[in-house]
């Protein structure tokens, strides 16, 4: 898969593999499980972000665990799904857009989603594992040497397309996580606004 990928958004079968990545992208994992385990609704408490991160100021790391997994597997499926059933490399990238689209703003709720992380790493297990596994060992790397999530992110997001074209040679793929690392750093413009000014949290840091 990782030698094939390529990009064109010609022919239906990519814009349903996008549709189809939307579905599964704007699944609000972190609001249901919260909801099934009795919880409070995320929207209404700390930033009111629906990811793992807010459904950690809960208390229950285990429930943040399961919303990290649930909104990492939602896009690697998505992914693999058009790969497999709905056209190849083409409807793959496609759902990997879609999927990423619709967690940062997913019609069930108001399109008032998530930052993305998660998914944006679930969508580059789907399109290139190893390349995936470099991205969870810059996050690591830099969280341990810096203490800040956000960095982290940042970090491992902008050299995701480059590792992509120089080391995978996934030319088209790298174009489509490159705008997908934009958006991200759209979403986390007040991270990096606090990051500038000195003020983000860190790591365990308490509030």
């Amino acid at each position: 898969m990782a030698e094939t990928l390529t990009w064109s958004l010609s022919g239906s079968a990519t814009l349903i593999a996008l549709v189809v990545g939307y579905l599964f992208g704007s699944i609000p994992f972190g609001i249901i499980l919260t909801k099934l385990a009795g919880g409070p609704d995320l929207r209404s408490i700390g930033s009111g972000n629906i990811g793992a991160t807010n459904v950690l100021r809960t208390g229950n790391r285990k429930l943040a665990a399961a919303t990290l997994v649930g909104d990492m597997l939602k896009g690697t499926v998505a992914v693999l799904v058009a790969w497999h059933w709905l056209g190849g490399p083409q409807a793959a990238l496609a759902a990997a857009i879609g999927a990423f689209l619709g967690h940062l703003f997913p019609v069930w709720i108001g399109f008032r989603g998530g930052k993305g992380v998660a998914t944006y790493l679930g969508v580059l297990i789907g399109v290139n594992g190893w390349i995936a596994l470099a991205f969870a060992a810059i996050w690591l790397a830099v969280a341990w040497l810096s203490r800040y999530s956000s960095l982290s992110a940042l970090t491992a997001s902008v050299l995701t397309p480059l590792l992509l074209w120089f080391v995978a040679g996934m030319h088209q793929a790298a174009l489509v996580m490159a705008v997908l690392t934009l958006l991200l750093w759209v979403m986390h413009r007040t991270n990096i606004s606090r990051l500038l000014a000195g003020s983000e949290g860190k790591i365990g840091q308490k509030g």
